[in-house]
């Protein structure tokens, strides 16, 4: 008797490697079924939740895309891999779009879905100001990365629109934005313009403290988006429709749920930051209105970019929205 039940408990186990092997098979075949696509993110940031969450919670998969994410530490450096070919989609600020457009290159960047509105940098102080105000940085060298990027025209045009007198302040644009952190923890700069992490980071490890929000100085713009070639946009509407589909569903489920449980979803992205921490870096964001909440880009707000694009003389004319802009979202 207790043979026959030695065999039937060896059989069955021998039953249940089968099977796990079978599915497992078959999520395989399943698996290769997928349209790899290789994307070059300028930084990786909390800034970019609704990204992070369409990754982890599978929405790419459930357009037929797999992700492969690649950082690449400056907006320029983004579109150049585009251009060459090494990745099929940019994200980053929608200047550098603007910018390969104005060097007449047939096959130009063309942005097919957005994701933030507003600049997500902090003002990082070496100093603990009680009460902080904008003209504490008048004689001080504040750090702010490549004078052309998004990040320090967006710092620029904030402070204008405030009222600030830009040429009182010793701005630094010779650290690449990649080191900004390093470089002030290092000793260089009274003050550092940093997105989330790094900003609670350095303030917890007491190299300096937020004392202000970028995003509250600046008006609304196409700050960071995804572009691909205007070749790669003909030649796989598919992939393009896809993937704006999955990023839809990324900032829906940011907006209408709790940061706590967006944090839970999106932490294995960020293995250095504990869960309550990244909580706290998207309410931020969500108090600041950071994030689209479609990712389709309006005229008016690229329209701001620029703006004050041709405001610092870094492009002479619009360029037309109809042809930088190819929404694959609808509103």
């Amino acid at each position: 008797m207790k043979k026959k039940i030695l065999i039937i408990i060896i059989a069955l186990i021998i039953l249940a490697i089968a099977i796990f092997f079978i599915i497992k098979g078959f999520n395989k075949e399943d698996d290769s079924t997928l349209k790899k696509v290789s994307l070059a993110e300028v930084t990786h940031s909390s800034f970019y939740t609704p990204l992070y969450v369409a990754i982890e919670n599978g929405y790419f998969e459930d357009e037929g895309l797999e992700i492969e994410l690649i950082l690449t530490p400056g907006a320029d450096k983004v579109s150049a891999a585009v251009l060459s070919g090494d990745v099929e989609i940019g994200f980053a600020g929608a200047e550098s779009a603007i910018y390969v457009y104005e060097q007449n290159n047939p096959d130009y960047l063309q942005i097919f879905s957005g994701l933030t509105k507003r600049d997500g940098q902090f003002i990082v102080s070496r100093d603990n100001y009680e009460d902080f105000s904008l003209e504490d940085l008048y004689g001080k060298e504040i750090l702010v990365g490549r004078s052309t990027g998004m990040p320090a025209l967006n710092f620029l045009n904030g402070l204008k629109n405030m009222g600030i007198d830009i040429d009182r302040i010793n701005i630094n644009y010779s650290v690449e934005f990649a080191a900004l952190s390093g470089t002030f923890i290092g000793g260089t700069g009274d003050f550092v313009n940093l997105f989330e992490p790094n900003a609670t980071s350095l303030e917890e490890n007491g190299y300096g403290k937020v004392v202000a929000s970028v995003g509250e100085m600046s008006g609304e713009v196409p700050y960071t988006a995804f572009y691909a070639r205007k070749s790669y946009i003909e030649e796989n509407s598919d992939i393009i429709d896809a993937f704006t589909k999955a990023i839809a569903k990324g900032i829906e489920y940011t907006m209408n749920n709790d940061s706590s449980v967006v944090a839970e979803d999106i932490i294995a992205q960020f293995p250095d930051t504990d869960v309550d921490e990244l909580a706290l870096m998207i309410d931020r964001y969500k108090e600041y209105d950071c994030f689209l909440t479609t990712p389709f880009v309006s005229e008016e707000i690229f329209t701001n970019l620029e703006d004050f694009l041709i405001d610092f003389e870094l492009i002479e004319n619009y360029v037309p929205y109809n042809d930088l802009v190819n929404n694959f979202y609808h509103e």
